[in-house]
């Protein structure tokens, strides 16, 4: 556990001083690790607790002292949540977060659209929740320490080698510069990733001109939990505003810049305060504030070419910046957690072989550019890059103000969880089905009749998910490598949402994508669609 003390770089939040603790190979152990995790943000943190559900014992090392400042990503979609949900952090982090189904886009003093999540009873987790970085951070350091997973704080990576099969890390310390071996390092240490460029590696793509300033605010204010985005307010003429609502009464608010503003005038106090002041009076808000955070932000479309680089692996923003509207950056580097986390283990229990870690990189990029795909169109939207990109917009808005039909194009594409179709990994549907998630999709969400989730069924194993009554018996499976556990549903709602009959079956991966789906399920079917999964074999 932490010492007691904290750092005070916030009005509000008090941030726990984690100190340096000498490792053992700095006493002259050797030892090579299974994995080294290299950032402890979000995504670093979130792979090291996955590796714990299989097992896997990890060591993370982080450069800082202490979890992250503000609110950054701050928004946590329901994909991320039942990843957290299955690494047990979902409770501590709904007693402090805020959910939301809905959010209001304005134009001007107008009100052009009305974003409605889907939600049903069916899902146990809302469409999005709002929490600080911070606090999410430190509710994943707690995990982390309850499972006895070593962070090595105040640890910087500044070298790296490979060599043998293994991974070598210089770890520059308080107290001298160690040599960390491990089998496998994933680099999660952020936007300006040190093994990035210590590996020599660039990011590519397209990075958008709009800026953004970023601020934290403290305000008891009691309007409802949702987003709210304005364009071309007169708080901010001709640009844009957004507002959320954060844990213990803070605020995010994020407004576009001017090309020709300088950011270093505008990132001081005086004049953030002026310019939220005036938001804040335009849309009637009264209530007391005070300044807490701010940080200014520009929007890319980034990635590297490939997220494997020998024994190395990349994820989160280590591996690709893309734009924060649609609240898809951190969703997608947990995604990226989730992903590699299950095929790590698999690999290292002796349970497939390396070859399936080919898979990380091909999937998740497919993933990245469809983010690419979306946020590249909110980002031209929210900060049009050109004369005639603004001349769109305000047309597309001005429509909106009277014309139903075009108040769709103001949807601001929220985050969505990414179907891996197109996988090595998949095997494709050989039955025809109408409903149901198809190969490659999460698990949909059912409530059953026991009050229970058809999602709560995903585990550290495949699962085969067989409806009804089936021919498959339980010891059919128990000779299959990896192990498949057997669940039968029986539910009738659960049925009819998969279009299943007597026999049909659901293949999924221990991250809760589908990999495979019959209506007439067989042992051989379910041992050549799990040698596919994990790259035993491509037929």
């Amino acid at each position: 556990m932490h010492d007691p003390h904290t750092r005070t770089d916030s009005l509000y939040f008090e941030y726990p001083i984690f100190p340096f603790v000498k490792p053992p190979e700095m006493a002259g152990q050797t030892v090579t690790h299974q994995v080294v995790v290299a950032g402890g943000g979000p995504s670093g943190l979130t792979l090291a607790l996955e590796l714990a559900r299989f097992g896997i014992k990890c060591v993370v090392v982080e450069a800082d002292e202490t979890v992250s400042e503000g609110s950054r990503a701050a928004c946590v979609s329901r994909r991320s949540m039942e990843i957290l949900q299955a690494n047990g952090v979902e409770r501590p982090f709904l007693e402090q977060a805020l959910e939301w189904t809905h959010g209001t886009s304005y134009y001007r003093e107008h009100e052009v659209f009305r974003l409605a999540m889907p939600h049903s009873p069916d899902e146990r987790f809302y469409p999005m929740a709002n929490l600080q970085q911070n606090i999410f951070e430190e509710l994943l350091v707690r995990r982390a320490e309850a499972l006895g997973i070593e962070i090595r704080w105040r640890s910087k990576v500044v070298g790296v080698r490979q060599k043998d099969g293994l991974v070598e890390l210089d770890i520059d310390t308080p107290e001298d510069v160690y040599t960390l071996r491990s089998r496998y390092v994933v680099a999660s240490d952020g936007a300006r990733s040190e093994l990035r460029r210590l590996m020599g590696l660039k990011l590519n793509g397209e990075s958008h001109e709009g800026r953004y300033l970023i601020a934290d605010i403290k305000m008891a204010s009691t309007y409802p939990t949702e987003r709210r985005a304005w364009f071309d307010p007169a708080s901010n003429p001709g640009k844009s505003v957004l507002v959320h609502k954060m844990a213990r009464d803070i605020w995010r608010v994020d407004y576009a810049l001017d090309p020709e503003d300088d950011e270093e005038t505008e990132m001081q106090e005086d004049r953030v305060k002026a310019r939220i002041g005036r938001h804040l009076d335009y849309i009637g808000e009264k209530t007391p504030w005070t300044l807490d955070w701010i940080r200014l932000y520009k929007a890319h479309c980034l990635c590297l070419d490939d997220y494997r680089q020998g024994n190395v692996f990349f994820i989160g923003d280590a591996a690709h910046l893309v734009p924060i509207f649609g609240v898809r950056g951190m969703n997608s580097s947990m995604a990226d957690a989730n992903n590699l986390g299950w095929k790590l283990a698999a690999v290292l229990n002796d349970n497939a072989p390396d070859a399936l870690l080919d898979s990380y990189s091909p999937e998740r990029r497919a993933a990245t550019f469809d983010v690419f795909a979306n946020a590249a169109k909110s980002t031209r939207f929210m900060t049009p890059p050109t004369r005639g990109y603004t001349l769109l917009r305000d047309a597309a808005l001005q429509l909106a103000v009277g014309h139903d039909f075009a108040r769709q194009w103001v949807n601001p594409r929220q985050s969505a969880p990414y179907d891996y179709v197109a996988s090595s990994l998949t095997t494709p549907d050989s039955d025809p089905f109408f409903a149901g998630p198809r190969p490659g999709a999460p698990l949909a969400s059912v409530k059953l009749a026991d009050g229970s989730y058809l999602t709560d069924l995903v585990s550290e194993r495949f699962v085969l998910l067989v409806f009804g009554k089936t021919s498959i018996a339980a010891s059919a499976l128990a000779t299959l490598q990896p192990p498949v556990t057997l669940q039968t549903v029986t539910d009738a709602r659960a049925i009819a949402a998969y279009d299943a009959i007597d026999g049909a079956a659901y293949l999924v991966r221990p991250d809760g994508h589908v990999c495979a789906r019959w209506k007439s399920a067989t042992a051989d079917k379910v041992r050549a669609a799990l040698e596919r999964a994990t790259a035993r074999s491509n037929s």
